[in-house]
């Protein structure tokens, strides 16, 4: 007998419930439980065939070297997965509206049209649109099978009518709708339903799979947080609407580095890669100037010169002012307390500004060496040594720590030209000319002025 079954679910993480509530018993988020209707099928249980083997893992056809990557043809998107696409292998990608999530892909796929079989299957544009899009881009004559579908069934049937695919992609995964499903698109149950009948498709026949994802006002994934459980890799394509370059982030890779960094130039004609992408984050001043440092970070495998710079000025106000860009808020107040506190600095009454030029966010705590280089290059006024980079964690008692992958951060910074490298006294054995180790910050503070 066919019937109706009534769930509420919550749009935040996918909790289902038989009766509504203003509060998810779950993640606790309030007005978020929506009413979905899923039409089904009640049949009698039925004897299953068995069709799962059990493998050697000693085989040789499952060894890592025998499986080939699908080169893009792009350096900046193969380095992010990992040096190349897995084939069987399903890529989320998300990021803001109108950020170039699907310049991309389309660029992509247009590249690997000319050695490999590619479907391109967008729900948000039209097919003439779309071949709009990729003659301006300077694609039109790519062998890319094109397809618009908002509806599952539809897309499963083009799929399968294709003998041979290697690389699908789907624009979006929100746009998709369930047959079986009664809730609108891009909810919960629509999304978690159609990505599953996309991954089984895209793991039977071996083809890749890559899911446009939209992303919430907090900047996450739309949908459950079981659809980032369910792929192989999660990228998410960032960027400031104020500057030309735009970031693709892994934050999730079963088959490379999860924390990886690809950097692209949105341009007339596309995204364009930038292979030094340390020059991208670095002012080139004509003289030295006060609060400003040069920190040596990681992005993945990847090292990267950015500048870092601080403005600390008297306020006005009985609070004064803690404002950062592209660091942690929380972290600055600790640097400065320990500033304070351990080297006898006072930053009362004054606001502190602090911005990582270009835009680009950093997290690891290797920053906070130069943060507070910055911070004492600007309240005592003195222009910082511009041959001279900095990394290091710094620790509630004023040491400075060693943090990892020091020797590539060097390299780096030996490339590029800089003559001096200041770091934990830990970070390395043998002392040279081009390296200053410092043990805590009364060392660096003597070193600045």
């Amino acid at each position: 007998m066919s019937k109706n079954i009534i769930n509420y679910v919550c749009q935040n993480c996918g909790c289902s419930a038989s009766k509504w509530s203003g509060k998810c018993e779950a993640c606790g988020a309030w007005n978020q439980m929506v009413q979905e209707s899923t039409s089904g099928t009640l049949k009698k249980s039925k004897k299953i065939d068995i069709t799962t083997f059990f493998h050697n893992l000693q085989d040789p056809a499952l060894k890592g070297e025998n499986i080939q990557r699908l080169q893009t043809g792009n350096t900046e998107f193969d380095r992010v997965c990992g040096g190349g696409m897995v084939p069987g292998s399903v890529i989320l990608i998300g990021g803001d509206p109108g950020i170039g999530k699907s310049t991309l892909l389309l660029q992509v796929v247009s590249h690997m049209s000319h050695n490999y079989e590619c479907a391109y299957i967008s729900g948000e544009e039209a097919i003439s649109q779309i071949a709009m899009r990729a003659e301006r881009l300077g694609f039109g004559n790519s062998h890319v099978h094109l397809a618009a579908s908002t509806q599952l069934k539809e897309t499963l049937s083009a799929l399968n009518q294709m003998n041979k695919l290697d690389v699908v992609v789907i624009d979006s995964i929100q746009t998709l709708a369930h047959e079986n499903i009664e809730s609108a698109p891009g909810s919960v149950s629509q999304v978690r339903a159609c990505a599953f009948e996309l991954i089984q498709l895209a793991k039977k026949k071996g083809f890749i799979l890559i899911l446009v994802g939209h992303v919430t006002k907090e900047g996450t994934l739309a949908g459950p947080r079981v659809l980032e459980h369910m792929v192989d890799t999660v990228l998410y394509f960032e960027g400031d609407r104020g500057y030309d370059y735009r970031l693709l982030r892994s934050v999730k890779n079963r088959f490379g580095a999860s924390d990886e960094l690809g950097i692209f130039s949105m341009e007339a004609s596309g995204l364009k890669e930038i292979q030094n992408p340390s020059e991208l984050f670095i002012s080139h001043h004509d003289e030295p100037l006060s609060g400003t440092a040069i920190y040596a970070g990681m992005e993945g495998t990847r090292p990267i010169m950015v500048e870092i710079q601080a403005l600390v000025s008297p306020s006005s106000y009985a609070a004064p002012k803690r404002t950062t860009v592209g660091w942690d808020l929380n972290r600055l107040s600790m640097i400065v307390a320990v500033l304070e506190s351990r080297c006898g600095l006072s930053f009362a009454g004054k606001d502190i500004y602090l911005s990582v030029v270009g835009g680009i966010k950093i997290s690891e705590p290797a920053a906070d060496l130069a943060v507070a280089s910055a911070l004492i290059s600007s309240l005592k006024n003195e222009a910082d040594h511009q041959t001279s980079v900095y990394f290091g964690e710094i620790g509630l008692t004023g040491e400075i720590r060693p943090v990892q992958k020091g020797d590539v951060r060097i390299r780096e910074a030996m490339r590029l030209g800089f003559e001096h490298v200041v770091c934990a006294k830990r970070q390395f054995d043998d002392v040279s000319k081009f390296l200053l180790p410092v043990k805590e910050l009364n060392i660096l503070l003597e070193f600045l002025i």
